[in-house]
């Protein structure tokens, strides 16, 4: 919390002094030898109302069940993340601590998923965790919510790296899946308590993502996305980077074959990334694969002309042979079901569930 001290400068002065005490510990004159006469000022300034006010309400938040701080020197601080070059600080963690070391794997992905997107990463995340992995997300709509979700049914659990302060939930609309993952699996963030939701705090947040994970999963991402940027730093940190492809036609599989494209591993089910980090603690969950509901012959055969692209209900109507009436019931019925959705413009788009 020193004015001027950000994590670059924290690091090189514990490389040069070691412990932190040693730091505050050390001589005016010899800080200059390795920090500007400014920031040893800040060092050597009392402590301001600001930063003590800070300092108690963390206490205060320490004392409640579940919530403890890692620092750089514990021993509970998780080792993947020491490998990175820049490894925060300090953790702020509410809930179970000891995941932060588990095998883990990332997904990540859009904001603004489609069902279809939801649905393979909660289906990857359900496997993924049976299989023994924690899942490790960002707690954003779409993709991350659903990959937590898919994370706390199986025993790895998950965890969520958040880029706000530990005492708050953004966005709102996941305060219940929050306090879901703060009791089964692990919330944890290296900004102070009553960080807001900064647009600059998300790519930080990003790094520890991909740093605590041995591979990242991406599952829908636009041609410009802040998962792209996580896909990279993946790569920086040397993790394996995986891409679950979608339609040629959707503006939101471009981003995941863009990263195919640039080496990032083609997978289908969940089985094709446990190989790859050849790890094969835990049973997979049995393969799965999207039924018409009721077992209607004639929802069948509209699923099957639909195939896996986006559709209009005209082109379904010549492929089917049917009249728009009788189409339009059976489409009602296939979406009640779960087993298609419909897209803007007057389109459709069959659902599966990838074979796990």
């Amino acid at each position: 919390m020193t004015p001027g001290i950000g994590i670059r400068t924290a690091h090189k002065l514990l490389s040069a002094y070691g412990l932190p005490q040693h730091v505050f510990g050390t001589s005016y004159r010899e800080l200059q030898r390795i920090v500007s006469p400014q920031i040893a000022d800040a060092v050597y300034a009392p402590v301001s109302p600001a930063i003590s006010r800070q300092i108690e309400l963390t206490e205060k938040w320490l004392e409640e069940p579940g919530n403890t701080i890692l620092t750089l020197s514990d021993s509970a601080y998780p080792g993947t993340l020491l490998e990175i070059p820049d490894p925060p600080l300090m953790l702020y963690v509410k809930g179970k601590s000891e995941l932060l070391s588990a095998p883990s794997v990332a997904i990540v992905g859009s904001r603004n998923a489609t069902t279809q997107g939801r649905i393979d990463a909660g289906e990857f995340a359900a496997s993924l965790s049976d299989a023994g992995l924690t899942i490790v997300s960002g707690l954003a709509l779409g993709i991350d919510a659903a990959a937590h979700r898919g994370g706390l049914k199986g025993k790895g659990s998950t965890v969520a790296v958040i880029g706000t302060g530990a005492d708050m939930v953004y966005p709102a609309r996941n305060r219940e899946l929050a306090h879901e993952i703060a009791r089964e699996g692990c919330i944890v963030s290296e900004f102070p308590l009553g960080t807001k939701p900064l647009a600059s705090n998300f790519p930080r947040r990003n790094r520890v993502i991909s740093g605590l994970s041995a591979g990242i999963v991406v599952v829908e991402a636009a041609a410009r996305s802040g998962s792209l940027i996580t896909a990279q730093m993946a790569l920086e940190q040397g993790r394996e980077v995986f891409a679950v492809p979608g339609s040629i036609h959707s503006p939101l599989s471009r981003g995941c074959h863009e990263l195919i494209r640039q080496g990032a591993k083609l997978v289908e089910t969940s089985r094709d990334i446990l190989e790859e980090l050849k790890y094969y603690d835990g049973a997979n969950r049995k393969d799965t694969c999207i039924q018409a509901s009721g077992g209607s012959s004639l929802q069948e055969d509209i699923l099957a002309e639909m195939g896996f692209d986006p559709v209009d209900a005209d082109t379904l109507c010549e492929r089917c042979q049917l009249d728009a009436a009788t189409l339009n019931v059976a489409l009602f019925d296939l979406e009640m079901a779960g087993n298609i959705e419909c897209l803007p413009g007057g389109f459709y788009r069959r659902l599966s569930k990838p074979d796990t």
